[in-house]
């Protein structure tokens, strides 16, 4: 994790109103990835509250790349450390696979472009945490009463949580209900 980065995941949280913005960085995100990566991938997914039109979140995309199989892994992390990413398996799990950036220029596209702060994520196509993104993205997706109650939340978890663990750990109950609905 890049010191800027590091810096900004311990500091005071932040949440901004939804911006068109996000989903544009994440289509030329996309579009390096999938260059960059080609046939040895599956898909790419935008995830996470900055994916959900009108939802409140901390200015920082979630991003799923979904491989087929895990013999793929090697060239996929190879591909992704050219353009300045680092495997880091410290935060890897079963299914999920993260990335780093060295810098924020990274992904590295040969113009400098300071990039969105962004995590990145390689997930097998039948891991359960991606199972997990994709259903909590798309019931959100499909229910605005629901992007209101969680942004609302949020907010106020940021009014009253202590530290970060404490704001993650007060979303746990309303994320857990939505997928129970979500994942029927």
């Amino acid at each position: 994790m890049v010191g800027s980065e590091k810096e900004k995941s311990q500091s005071r949280i932040e949440i901004v109103d939804y911006d068109e913005n996000w989903a544009k960085a994440f289509r030329l995100l996309e579009g390096i990835f999938q260059n960059t990566l080609e046939d040895l991938i599956i898909c790419i997914e935008h995830v996470g509250s900055t994916s959900v039109k009108g939802l409140g979140a901390k200015p920082i995309l979630d991003i799923d790349i979904v491989i087929e199989d895990y013999s793929v892994l090697p060239a996929v992390t190879s591909n992704l450390e050219k353009i300045g990413y680092d495997h880091q398996q410290n935060w890897s799990f079963k299914g999920r696979e993260a990335f780093g950036r060295r810098d924020p220029l990274v992904p590295w596209d040969g113009r400098k472009t300071n990039w969105i702060e962004h995590h990145l994520y390689v997930c097998h196509k039948n891991s359960e945490e991606l199972a997990r993104h994709i259903a909590f993205r798309n019931y959100l997706r499909n229910n605005p009463d629901a992007v209101k109650e969680y942004v609302q939340l949020k907010r106020n978890l940021v009014k009253t949580a202590k530290d970060r663990t404490a704001y993650t750990d007060g979303k746990t109950n309303f994320i857990n209900k939505i997928l129970e609905k979500a994942m029927r």
